[in-house]
């Protein structure tokens, strides 16, 4: 019987023995793919963030530009590009009636290195409509430099309905801009 025991207690701590290695190198296996796992899932939520904080900075941006997309565009009215003169030109017109006198450009001439545009204008009213006529080319959001000013007495004109006579007078600018981008 003692023969029999001793076969029956190697048997089992044998059979136990391997199943704790086993166990130990399955929880082993197991350990390293949860390590493995954690590894996973740490680098993917860095990209998350990081992909998170591009959206953030994107919106921000984008907020910032609407934001100031009013002071970009009023800007952008202080400086006539080379390519579209012509709106310059029609503020210029549209000033003289304001104050009723009649404006028109005789020259237009952008200068050879292409960093200024000379233009002549030739505007007749009477003389308070011309000087109101020059201080709103002063007072334009251009900047601009008086290069020459000519004015002239034209002749008299009788108002029939007061029975007035005014006094036609006729200016010619001679202006550069000097918000001007080539």
């Amino acid at each position: 019987m003692k023969n029999n025991f001793k076969k029956f207690q190697k048997a089992p701590l044998f059979f136990s023995i391997i199943f704790f290695l086993l166990s130990c190198l399955v929880f082993i296996l197991l350990y390293k793919n949860i390590q493995n796992n954690n590894q996973i899932f740490e680098e993917a939520e860095r990209q998350w963030q990081i992909e998170t904080s591009k959206q953030d900075e994107t919106k921000s941006l984008d907020r910032l530009l609407k934001m100031v997309e009013r002071e970009r565009a009023l800007l952008n009215t202080h400086f006539i590009q080379s390519s579209d003169v012509v709106p310059f030109l029609d503020t210029v017109e549209k000033l003289a009636s304001q104050v009723n006198a009649k404006a028109k450009i005789t020259l237009v001439d952008i200068s050879p290195e292409g960093l200024s545009l000379s233009v002549e204008i030739k505007a007749t009213g009477i003389f308070e409509s011309l000087y109101k006529f020059l201080t709103l080319l002063e007072n334009s959001p251009y900047q601009l430099e008086f290069t020459l000013m000519d004015m002239r007495k034209v002749d008299k004109e009788t108002v029939s309905s007061e029975n007035i006579q005014r006094e036609e007078w006729s200016v010619v600018f001679r202006l550069k801009l000097l918000s001007f981008v080539k």
